[in-house]
């Protein structure tokens, strides 16, 4: 009996994660996920998908200690390991964002990564095919005004991919990122409406200027990055690691500037 895959999707009961662990679900994947939110894992839970959840907060390293084990528990292996876990961090110049809000955004967006990395590692180096992917953003090609800790933590993210594939191509593991643009959904709406509040111009106009950054003048959707996600896990992909991966129908610049 040909053995079942498993992967670990971090971040997952709703947004991109929570599409991301449909789509593995249906190519095969027994899948375990992991979010801060209690409620929104029993929202999850009650559509029946067949996936196991973890309430875990990634930027606490115990926490991570303890998803892993119930993931072994569990599955007793690991085969893909998704970094999804993320916020949006503040919107505000670098001179007014506080240290604590500056300390939470790096912990969950690039320290939560490294935890669940290097916990992931043993266990990938036992499968035929490890994988991780990283979800990093458009974010990570660019300056991003007035959302410094998060473009520093996307940024971050490229060069924990860039190093984990050197370190682990010997053993046959692949690392790739992907970036997305501005993903449409509850999320971007919420970054959406603290930076019209903040500039005292309307939603629209926001999302009008996030639109015009990208040459194809689209959001990005939810299962564009998971359609991604599943040819970066495929052996479709067995020669792409190392790769920073724009999913953002081309980025031209992140301006602040409402032109």
């Amino acid at each position: 009996m040909e053995r079942q895959p498993t992967a670990l999707v971090t971040g997952a009961a709703t947004g991109i994660g929570a599409v991301i662990a449909h789509r593995l679900v249906a190519d095969g994947y027994g899948v375990h996920i992991c979010d801060v939110d209690p409620a929104a894992i029993s929202r999850f839970e009650a559509k029946g998908l067949p996936v196991t959840a973890s309430l875990t907060d990634v930027g606490d390293p115990d926490a991570v200690e303890s998803m892993f084990d119930e993931v072994v528990e569990r599955y007793g292996q690991l085969d893909l390991l998704i970094n999804n876990a993320g916020i949006a961090g503040p919107t505000a110049p670098a001179e007014e964002i506080s240290p604590h809000d500056w300390q939470r955004t790096v912990a969950v967006d690039l320290n939560g990564a490294f935890y669940c990395a290097r916990r992931a590692i043993p266990l990938l180096k036992q499968s035929e095919s490890g994988t991780i992917i990283n979800i990093a953003s458009n974010a990570a090609f660019f300056g991003f005004p007035l959302r410094l800790p998060y473009a520093v933590c996307k940024w971050g993210l490229i060069g924990l991919t860039k190093t984990l594939a050197m370190e682990l191509g010997p053993h046959g593991i692949r690392v790739n990122a992907i970036c997305p643009g501005s993903v449409d959904g509850e999320r971007i709406n919420l970054v959406i409406e603290r930076d019209a509040a903040g500039r005292g111009v309307s939603p629209q106009e926001i999302r009008d200027l996030y639109t015009r950054q990208s040459s194809l003048r689209k959001f990005v959707t939810a299962e564009d990055v998971a359609s991604t996600v599943a040819f970066l896990a495929s052996d479709g992909a067995r020669l792409i690691s190392g790769q920073a991966i724009g999913v953002d129908g081309h980025t031209e610049s992140l301006s602040s500037w409402l032109d």
